[in-house]
């Protein structure tokens, strides 16, 4: 045999990167990795406080970054700021909402304001970043944050469930419009992960039992188990997956 088949690239050298829901968590986590693999990073969140200590930590490394104070529920704000910026390569999503309790006891305003941030801003998130990148004439990679509870129910998750699902069918829907324009969008699908939102669902003994005997793995998931899918789907090794959910669930739904 002549050659070999190459490896494809995981470096983000000369891409630029948006992040959102960066100031914490998950987010975090994803900024960081896309850093690492040579990204410039425009970390947004609505706390500019955090964000600028993050951009400091992660230019204190060496890593190319900026902070965008935003909301992305604020569909007018959003939408300037996605005009403001220059064209992003990638666009990972990772800001989120829950408001857990029993389907009884759910009110609709709490069922607006989960809805309003995890699909609302969600997909006009996504129309304005496939927008640049279609006026640019170039594709690029859109990732959301999702949930394994996009693919299954839960307790006291009814609200939550439906905004995840929803988010699934909308990446699927997007997938096939946008694919010919080179434009990736998927799903990651975290199951539980230790963050401080998360630790009080940890700490409750029950909660944490039906935890773990859902997960197939002795563990629930770190921040860093979620960074290398990010990674992959940010870049040229995740060329071909499109319209498709990466479940970082530890095997809670292979049954």
């Amino acid at each position: 045999m002549k050659t070999l088949p190459q490896t494809p690239k995981f470096d983000l050298t000369g891409k630029r990167a948006l992040v959102t829901g960066a100031s914490s968590g998950i987010g975090l986590g994803c900024a960081v990795a896309l850093a690492e693999a040579g990204a410039h990073v425009v970390c947004a969140a609505r706390r500019g406080d955090v964000l600028e200590k993050l951009v400091s930590a992660m230019t204190d490394k060496g890593f190319s970054a900026e902070a965008l104070e935003l909301d992305i529920a604020d569909q007018p704000a959003l939408s300037a700021a996605m005009k403001a910026q220059e064209t992003f390569d990638v666009v990972l999503n990772a800001a989120g909402m829950a408001r857990h309790a029993p389907a009884l006891d759910a009110t609709p305003e709490d069922f607006d304001a989960v809805m309003n941030v995890n699909v609302r801003a969600a997909y006009f998130l996504s129309v304005e970043a496939a927008q640049g990148m279609i006026a640019a004439g170039k594709g690029g990679s859109i990732i959301h944050i999702s949930s394994q509870m996009g693919h299954v129910g839960g307790i006291e998750r009814s609200v939550y469930c439906t905004s995840k699902h929803a988010v699934e069918g909308m990446v699927k829907a997007m997938a096939v419009e946008w694919g010919k324009a080179g434009i990736r969008i998927n799903t990651i699908c975290p199951t539980f992960v230790r963050t401080a939102l998360t630790q009080p669902t940890f700490d409750n003994p029950e909660r944490f039992a039906w935890i773990m005997d859902k997960i197939k793995l002795p563990r629930v998931a770190e921040v860093e188990d979620i960074m290398g899918a990010a990674l992959f789907l940010a870049s040229d090794a995740s060329a071909m997956v499109t319209g498709t959910a990466m479940m970082v669930d530890g095997g809670w739904t292979a049954d």
